[in-house]
C-alpha cells in the first residue's frame, strides 16, 4: 500500500534526504554538498511509502509567486509502482495550498516522459546540471 506524507518531523526529513542520497548521490553521483542545500528549511517536503518502507520523496517551495518541484526520486526498486505519481500529486497540492498557480520543474531528460505524463511541457532547450541533462517544464495548476 502507497502512503504519502508531508515531511516535517526530523525523522520523516532524515528518511527523505537519505532517498536523496541513495538516488542522486550513490547512484547518479551528484556531489553530497550539492543534494542538500540551503533551501531546505523553506522548502515543504513530501515523503512516500510503500507497505511502510519510505519509497519516494520531493520538495517544493515557491520561487518568485511560483511553486519549484525539485529533488523529486524513487529508489529503484519502487520505481514503476506509482510512487512518482503520489510524490507529484502531493507536491502540486502544497503549491496549490499556498496560493500558487503555475508550477516549474528542471526534469531530467530520461525523466521527461514521466512528466509530460502529469501534465507539464518542456519549455527549455537542454541544459547540464551536476553534469546531467536537463529541460525546464511548466504546467498551471
Amino acid at each position: 500500500m502507497i502512503t504519502t506524507e508531508r515531511a516535517v518531523h526530523k525523522e520523516q526529513l532524515e528518511q527523505a534526504f537519505a532517498i536523496r542520497t541513495e538516488v542522486f548521490v550513490e547512484e547518479q553521483g551528484v556531489p553530497h554538498e550539492a543534494e542538500i542545500d540551503e533551501y531546505e528549511g523553506e522548502s515543504s517536503h513530501v515523503l512516500v511509502r510503500y507497505d511502510g518502507e519510505p519509497a519516494g520523496t520531493g520538495r517544493v517551495r515557491s520561487l518568485d509567486k511560483v511553486a519549484k518541484l525539485e529533488r523529486i526520486c524513487v529508489r529503484e526498486k519502487f520505481r514503476k509502482a506509482g510512487i512518482g505519481a503520489e510524490i507529484m500529486k502531493e507536491l502540486e497540492a502544497i503549491a496549490r495550498e499556498q496560493g500558487l498557480t503555475k508550477a516549474k520543474l528542471h526534469a531530467q531528460t530520461q525523466a521527461a516522459d514521466f512528466y509530460e505524463k502529469t501534465g507539464y511541457t518542456i519549455d527549455s532547450d537542454i541544459f547540464m546540471e551536476e553534469n546531467i541533462p536537463h529541460v525546464r517544464m511548466i504546467k498551471s495548476l
